[in-house]
């Protein structure tokens, strides 16, 4: 036993250092005894929980009554802008007269559109009520149909044994200025029914726009009037042209009178020579 007890204590020497820094790493980790209900510092906790309330009430709480005061301010302009947009900018009484105006003047192209279609048709004959009905066509498909049945009803040229070429070029730039002038009226006339379909499409739109879109169907309107304006000016380009054909030809008469007076003028004088 006392052999035992040797060997003990003498291996509790040698590994007393080991055991030490146990000892110490276990009074380390051991749970700390915690203080019971009677020893917690109530006013200590009330005072801290009261220092918060303060501190919300008087930071927090302030700062948010100046963002409620700015939100009540932006609120107010905010209604004062949009009592100004419904009562001076776009009055409801105001935008139901404009879609009655708009209204009114949708009857007044519809009638403009039964007038333009307008059946006009008044040849009788065969040969010129088939040139007649693909000059009224209003489609641009039968513009190649022009020259043949311009043909039929006002002749072909005459051969150069028949005419001489000075008549013979009158004849053919009289008959080009013609036949372009017909292909250029049943071109308008198409044009004229897609613009008319426009119009009726933007003044449905209009009808029914919202105020903040009306100005852009508006934009479109008027670029559909420059397009009305120029297929106006093309029109009135095509009667220059007539009008001028017309003259020349006139001059062309004129000149072909005084060129036989001076022939028969000429051949009296010779005549009398003799």
């Amino acid at each position: 036993m006392h052999a035992f007890l040797g060997d003990v204590f003498h291996w509790i020497w040698q590994e007393k250092t080991k055991i030490l820094a146990l000892l110490l790493v276990l009074v380390l980790l051991a749970p700390q005894p915690s203080k019971g209900q009677l020893f917690i510092d109530w006013v200590a906790i009330i005072s801290a929980i009261n220092s918060i309330g303060t501190a919300i009430t008087n930071v927090i709480g302030s700062g948010l009554q100046t963002i409620n005061n700015a939100l009540g301010a932006v609120n107010n302009i905010l209604n004062t802008i949009n009592s100004f947009f419904q009562n001076q900018i776009y009055p409801q009484a105001a935008i139901n007269r404009a879609r009655g105006v708009v209204g009114a003047v949708q009857g007044i192209y519809n009638v403009i559109r039964g007038l333009v279609n307008l059946n006009v048709a008044s040849a009788t004959l065969v040969n010129p009520r088939q040139l007649e009905t693909v000059l009224l066509s209003r489609n641009p498909g039968n513009i190649g149909q022009v020259p043949g049945r311009f043909t039929t009803v006002y002749q072909v040229i005459p051969a150069p044994t028949d005419a001489p070429p000075p008549v013979r070029d009158m004849i053919d730039m009289t008959d080009a200025t013609a036949q372009a002038a017909l292909k250029k009226a049943i071109a308008i006339d198409a044009a004229a029914d897609q613009l008319m379909d426009a119009s009726d499409q933007l003044a449905a739109e209009l009808g029914q726009a919202a105020p903040g879109t009306a100005p852009m169907i508006e934009a479109q309107s008027a670029a559909m009037l420059v397009k009305a304006h120029a297929l106006t000016q093309s029109a009135m380009a095509e009667l220059f042209r007539i009008r001028a054909i017309d003259m020349a030809n006139t001059g062309a008469g004129l000149k072909f009178n005084a060129n036989h007076a001076s022939d028969t003028r000429r051949d009296l004088t010779n005549m009398f020579n003799k």
